[in-house]
């Protein structure tokens, strides 16, 4: 078994051969290859024909310099954002899948600042139809005026074409600004923004903005909001983890994807951006402790498994608890040392809780076998029309 790292298909090069897990358990998944996540000039495929289910896709626009590229080093190849600073400028449209579970399972496609997706050689309607959100990226230190009228061209095609694309805007590094400039700086951009799509006569196009950086969580957080959205079985994974809080005498729950720190999933409590920190750290703490102490020299095994558990007292009498729900998913809560003391009832909950999240993967399992058996049939029709064999002559 490979470290939670390896799970991700394509590495920082992007050559390496991608992976879709169709389920959790290591005995029932079934690995299917797709094309290598790399980048080119053209248009990219995006569905795989053995699998019969189309991913959903991620757009990362702005212009140049905005820190696209920096986002998705630091989202999901855990670099360093010091090291962002030595990327070089995207020229070209780089494609990554990203399957990690079968709820955290899509595609980013980053976009050059420069490039014009709307010249002919490129097939910006075959892009947009495929796309489930399409994040646009905001430098909030640099005149942000031509980045305004190039996101109210994106959107304003990218919604002719497909009506249902979720569109967010990341008004970044915002590390350097005041939190009274952060605040003035959002207001000026939703209501330009705003005002540009109303005096088009498209008011009916919603725009969620969110402020964030590389240097802090902010960005983890932001994206964690976007790909929840793409989540069919999000309305479920939230009943689940409120039926499971209101019986255990937990104060707030989280279902985070372990390599990437995105929380797909937590109680219809607010979230504190404090909490989401902590909880961040506290994934980091069990898989760099495990990497330390739990593999022997030779062992070749993953530092996050089935036993991988944590429990963190902190000063002001909160617990935190790690439990593992699947090789991908931890769930992180928060609750009162008095609670904790009904450890048992908790743990008998959470059984019932994994019990149910595994019940939402058969579902999956199964509606992803039938897409395979309908995309199968319909290849067979496609190679042997009418059930004749091919004429050679």
């Amino acid at each position: 078994m490979s470290s939670p790292g390896e799970k991700r298909g394509g590495g920082e090069d992007g050559e390496d051969e991608a992976l879709e897990f169709s389920f959790y358990d290591e005995d029932d998944f079934e690995a299917f290859p797709e094309a290598e996540g790399d980048c080119d000039q053209g248009v990219l495929g995006f569905r795989d024909p053995f699998s019969g289910e189309v991913k959903p896709r991620i757009l990362l626009m702005g212009l140049r310099r905005s820190g696209k590229s920096s986002i998705q080093k630091v989202v999901f190849h855990k670099m360093s954002p010091n090291e962002t600073l030595f990327l070089e400028s995207t020229n070209k449209i780089c494609r990554e899948d990203v399957s990690n579970s079968s709820f955290v399972s899509f595609q980013i496609w980053d976009f050059p600042g420069q490039i014009d997706f709307f010249d002919p050689t490129f097939d910006y309607e075959m892009i947009f139809r495929g796309t489930g959100a399409l994040i646009f990226v905001i430098d909030s230190q640099d005149d942000y005026v031509e980045a305004l009228s190039r996101l109210h061209l994106t959107v304003t095609r990218a919604y002719k074409v497909n009506p249902d694309i979720n569109f967010e805007v990341f008004i970044h590094k915002v590390d350097g600004l005041s939190d009274d400039h952060k605040i003035e700086k959002q207001r000026d951009i939703h209501k330009r923004a705003n005002d540009d799509l109303a005096d088009a006569g498209l008011e009916r196009i919603h725009l969620s903005f969110y402020l964030t950086s590389i240097y802090d969580h902010s960005i983890f957080e932001a994206f964690s909001k976007v790909v929840q959205k793409l989540i069919p079985q999000l309305p479920t994974l939230e009943n689940l983890l409120n039926i499971f809080i209101s019986n255990s005498g937990i104060e707030k729950a989280f279902l985070f994807d372990v390599v990437s720190k995105i929380y797909i999933a937590t109680d219809s409590s607010p979230v504190d951006m404090q909490t989401y920190e902590l909880c961040c750290d506290m994934i980091d703490v069990v898989i760099d402790i495990s990497c330390i102490y739990g593999l022997s020299g030779d062992d070749a095994g993953s530092p996050y498994d089935k036993e991988s558990m944590a429990i963190i007292h902190l000063n002001n009498t909160t617990v935190m608890y790690l439990k593992e729900v699947t090789k991908f998913l931890a769930l992180v809560c928060f609750l009162r040392e008095e609670s904790f003391e009904r450890k048992g009832l908790i743990d008998y909950n959470f059984h019932c809780f994994k019990k149910a999240i595994e019940e939402v993967f058969d579902v999956r399992l199964k509606v992803q076998k039938s897409r395979k058996l309908l995309s199968q049939r319909r290849w067979s029709k496609q190679a042997v029309p009418n059930g004749t064999h091919p004429q050679h002559h």
